[in-house]
């Protein structure tokens, strides 16, 4: 484990906008490009984009274009370097495949540029290590865009914990349910393949993970885990008649009335950054979920121990028919317990709400309910409120802290990145071995 940074860094504050290349522009990066080019335009100047596909950069430089600003410079992969010097960047936003995230975050540091990545921080153990030495050798900034840190409700439960109200923090119960449109999201996609996402203990629980080491401020220490690819997957789907006979949903016969297929011919913005690239790099955005070559799990079970003696029982399920997350913090004077949906079902075919057949719905109607038990006491309900936007609010209030010059709290920092990544791949190497792992051993080599 990494110790926890007493004092997580702020934005930094400077009269000129600083300056920031994306690269990987697939459709997570259009938060981003989107926030440079419009709402956070004044602090943060978007300079340049970087990909292995050309197509994609230009349906980012048409959102570009559409707030009113000329196109800005499309680097190919191969120039990332010679794009940070000939762009003057300053800052790179780091969206590409999980599994590449180390060599961009270390390329940049190595530039003397500081860094912005989406979470996870990158995929696996080499990649983890190599981040940690380039950081501490060069001294640049590295931030993961742990968004759930800004929701509020996420926020007022910190707020709770660190009160004291409960006492002394003794166990965290936290069990999150994706459900049939998210969850089976990351089975079509390059997300299935768990040499470029690390799985879903790495991809989606990082998030997780990281909430958790932030509420009770500590780090992992030793973990246990078990996974299976129990619902998704050609076996699965075959022998629970829920495989329909199709490689791709783009065309596929079988794809039409599947449930589980992701129609992007229904999308403008999906066309663009994936139908009309394909050309380039092959890249199929709409597997079958219940086809061949699925390597992640989607039913995972993890028990964590941390530096202050607190344990973790975690389970992570992706295909739910509701989504949503239910969480419960116990100390030695109490318990607070927060239960949140973001999706009470989920509705098959096209709807209002979901336009985009196969995709999941925007969560506008998310509600948490947050209750504080002390001992000897009634429970009392805690005022909470879901922001608006992505992830709760989260995302608007994270890109005030990244772009912006007056962030809401602090950045989460490679420290951070490195406590969650680790809970996740030792999660993995339990899973691998049927052995608990050791956190500290796995970062130095031992494990």
């Amino acid at each position: 484990m990494i110790e926890p940074t007493a004092n997580a860094e702020t934005s930094p504050s400077t009269s000129e906008p600083r300056r920031f290349a994306v690269v990987g522009t697939g459709s997570r990066a259009r938060m981003y490009t989107e926030a440079l080019v419009s709402t956070h335009n004044d602090a943060a100047r978007l300079v340049a984009l970087c990909d292995t596909n050309s197509t994609r950069m230009a349906a980012h430089n048409a959102i570009v274009q559409e707030h009113g600003h000329d196109p800005v410079p499309a680097y190919a992969a191969a120039d990332f370097t010679a794009m940070l010097r000939k762009e003057r960047v300053q800052e790179v936003v780091v969206c590409t495949v999980d599994r590449t995230h180390a060599d961009y975050i270390c390329a940049a540091l190595e530039a003397g540029c500081d860094a912005v990545t989406e979470k996870p921080m990158t995929a696996d153990i080499e990649g983890c290590r190599r981040i940690v030495e380039t950081q501490r050798r060069t001294g640049g900034r590295v931030n993961v865009a742990f968004n759930y840190r800004f929701n509020p409700v996420h926020a007022r439960l910190r707020e709770l914990v660190a009160s004291g109200s409960i006492g002394e923090i003794g166990s965290v119960h936290f069990e999150w349910l994706l459900d049939l449109r998210h969850g089976a999201d990351y089975f079509r996609r390059w997300h299935r393949d768990k040499a470029d996402s690390g799985g879903l203990l790495v991809h989606k629980s990082s998030h997780h993970f990281d909430l958790v080491n932030w509420w009770i401020d500590s780090a992992p220490t030793e973990v246990f885990a078990w996974g299976d690819l129990f619902f998704y997957g050609e076996h699965n789907g075959r022998r629970r008649g829920l495989a329909a006979d199709y490689e791709r949903a783009h065309g596929g016969r079988g794809a039409e009335d599947d449930p589980f297929a992701l129609h992007m011919g229904d999308s403008e913005a999906m066309r663009r950054l994936y139908l009309d690239a394909e050309h380039e790099d092959g890249y199929r955005r709409d597997r079958n979920v219940f086809g061949a070559g699925i390597t992640i799990e989607d039913d995972m079970s993890v028990l964590v121990r941390y530096a202050s003696g607190a344990k973790l029982s975690y389970h992570l399920a992706a295909y739910s028919p509701w989504e949503g997350y239910r969480v419960a913090i116990t100390g030695s004077e109490g318990r607070l317990e927060l239960d949140v949906t973001e999706s009470p079902y989920t509705p098959p075919g096209r709807t209002d709400r979901a336009p985009v057949r196969g995709m999941p719905a925007p969560k506008e109607n998310t509600t948490a309910r947050l209750t504080l038990r002390r001992h000897w006491r009634e429970p009392e309900p805690v005022d909470v409120a879901v922001g608006e936007g992505g992830h709760g609010g989260g995302d608007m209030r994270m890109l005030d802290t990244l772009f912006g010059t007056d962030g809401v709290q602090p950045r989460p920092t490679h420290s951070d990145g490195t406590n969650a990544l680790l809970t996740g791949l030792a999660a993995n190497e339990s899973i691998r071995t049927g052995r608990p792992v050791d956190v500290a051993a796995l970062l130095d080599g031992g494990a």
